[in-house]
């Protein structure tokens, strides 16, 4: 091999050694077994533990021996330059991804912005700038869509082995973007004076956040909100406003606590509450009842997750109906002996009634008999008026 060539292969080994952070030693070691392998690979049948190789790190000359025996054939050192190249590249890649690898091992649970680069089947690849990440299905918002070269926010999720090696993991329904994002847009979060305590997500549908603050004269509510809640849509626009956020205080109090985690429903009375087995009972005003449950039971089951506690829903009675049942309750019952005799005194009996029937009839009968009485005796009187008044004729 030349000597200018040898020269040139060592200057372009030390300057990516030391650009790369890749030590010299280890990727000459490196290239003295591929050298070996290459010997190997143009004369099988022989042992490799018998030869062995050296290398000038300064000329880049590559000799081999057995047994002390200088046996390196001609024309070997263009060979042993390929050789050494191709095994010097796949090094500095290897060196390059696991710095990168290490990098993004302390950027777990962490935000980051990236591009959607490719589809491979249902998996999207995305682009977070010094490599590739994998988002797979159950990490992806179920109805959000996603096209090449669109932006986006993840999460790293973890970093894990593949078919291929390792592979970082990024997801968008993870409940840690929900926080990252609102670290980002908050810069009380980032200050620390507002803490979230707690999240209940259903991804790209609704989602409940709860925050507390230790600091008086900050409402940690509003300051999430933001100024004509400029802070929550920006957070609200990252999913596509696809997904509602419920901002609640999160209180130390677990009545308090499940009464404001079943906002935006309002008069919520916490019955009852057993902190063993983790139930709570509330009343709601009827009107109120169907936003404490949520479409499909949705608001009352993040509520449920949010404070760690099953709770069940009753509707609550207004006092006026409580008291007229009270009263209702209150009054004596009728028996049946007093309702028979009132009946008795209202209705005549059968007989009372037969005897009354008759006797209007034969008052009836009576009447007419008096008149054809009077009418016979009235036509008497006429006939002998007649017969006087002949007699004085």
């Amino acid at each position: 091999m030349p000597a200018v060539q040898r020269s040139e292969f060592a200057l372009a080994l030390n300057q990516v050694a030391n650009e790369r952070g890749v030590d010299v030693s280890i990727v000459l070691e490196t290239v003295k077994n591929a050298i070996l392998a290459a010997y190997k690979k143009d004369h099988p049948g022989i042992e490799i533990e018998d030869f062995s190789t050296t290398l000038d790190k300064n000329t880049g000359e590559a000799r081999i021996f057995k047994s002390d025996k200088d046996v390196t054939p001609p024309g070997f050192g263009r060979i042993a330059a390929q050789t050494a190249r191709q095994v010097i590249l796949q090094k500095i890649r290897e060196k390059e991804k696991e710095a990168i690898f290490a990098d993004y091992k302390l950027r777990i649970g962490t935000i980051v912005n990236g591009r959607v680069l490719r589809f491979a089947g249902p998996n999207v690849i995305v682009d977070i700038g010094k490599t590739e990440a994998l988002m797979p299905t159950p990490e992806q918002i179920p109805n959000e869509r996603y096209n090449l070269n669109q932006r986006l926010t993840v999460y790293i999720l973890e970093i894990r082995e593949g078919p291929k090696g390792e592979e970082i993991i990024v997801s968008r329904s993870n409940t840690g973007l929900l926080q990252g994002l609102f670290s980002r847009e908050v810069p009380e979060i980032r200050m620390g004076s507002v803490i979230i305590k707690d999240i209940a997500r259903e991804s790209g549908i609704r989602s409940k956040v709860a925050v507390y603050s230790n600091q008086k004269g900050i409402d940690p509510v509003g300051s999430c909100v933001g100024q004509k809640g400029v802070r929550i849509q920006a957070v609200i626009q990252e999913f596509g406003n696809l997904e509602k956020i419920d901002i609640i205080q999160w209180q130390e109090d677990s009545k308090t606590y499940i009464v404001e985690a079943l906002s935006p429903a309002k008069n919520v009375t916490a019955k009852k509450i057993d902190n063993e087995t983790k139930v709570a009972y509330v009343l709601v005003p009827k009107e109120e009842l169907s936003l404490a449950i949520g479409k499909d039971g949705q608001n009352v089951r993040l509520a449920s997750k949010l404070t760690g506690y099953r709770i069940e829903i009753g509707p609550e009675e207004k006092e006026e109906t409580v008291e007229a049942e009270e009263k209702h309750d209150r009054k004596p019952a009728t028996t049946e002996t007093q309702k028979e005799s009132e009946t008795q005194k209202l209705s005549p009996s059968a007989d009372g009634l037969n005897s009354s029937v008759k006797s209007v009839v034969t008052r009836k009968e009576s009447v007419k008999k008096q008149k054809k009485e009077s009418k016979i005796s009235a036509e008497d009187k006429l006939k002998a008026q007649s017969a006087k008044r002949k007699v004085t004729a």
